[in-house]
C-alpha cells in the first residue's frame, strides 16, 4: 500500500482511517493489481473474505480471533477483498 499502513499497524480508529485512505490510493494508482474494483465485485469478496479470515490467521499463526471485532480485523477485511477471489 501506498501509504505504508498495514493492517497489522491498524489498532485504533485513527489509524483504520489512514489505512483506508492509503488503500484508497492504492486502487486509483494500482487498480490494475486489484482483483474486484467495482463496488458489488468488492463487497462480495468482502463477504468472502469475512467468512474465511480465520482460516488466514490460523495459517499464519497469528492469535487473533476474528469473532472479536477490532480495527486490524476490519482492515484485514478490506485489503483481502481487494485481491480475493
Amino acid at each position: 500500500m501506498s501509504n505504508n499502513i498495514t493492517p497489522a499497524d491498524v489498532n485504533d480508529r485513527d489509524s483504520f482511517i489512514k489505512f483506508v485512505l492509503g488503500l484508497k490510493k492504492d486502487l486509483e494508482t494500482k487498480g490494475n493489481s486489484w482483483e474486484n474494483i467495482d463496488l458489488a465485485s468488492f463487497l462480495d469478496a468482502l463477504a468472502s473474505y469475512a467468512e474465511d479470515i480465520q482460516g488466514y490467521y490460523d495459517n499464519l499463526d497469528l492469535s487473533i480471533n476474528a469473532d472479536t471485532a477490532s480495527w486490524r480485523v476490519f482492515a484485514d477485511m478490506l485489503k483481502g477483498a481487494a485481491i480475493y477471489e
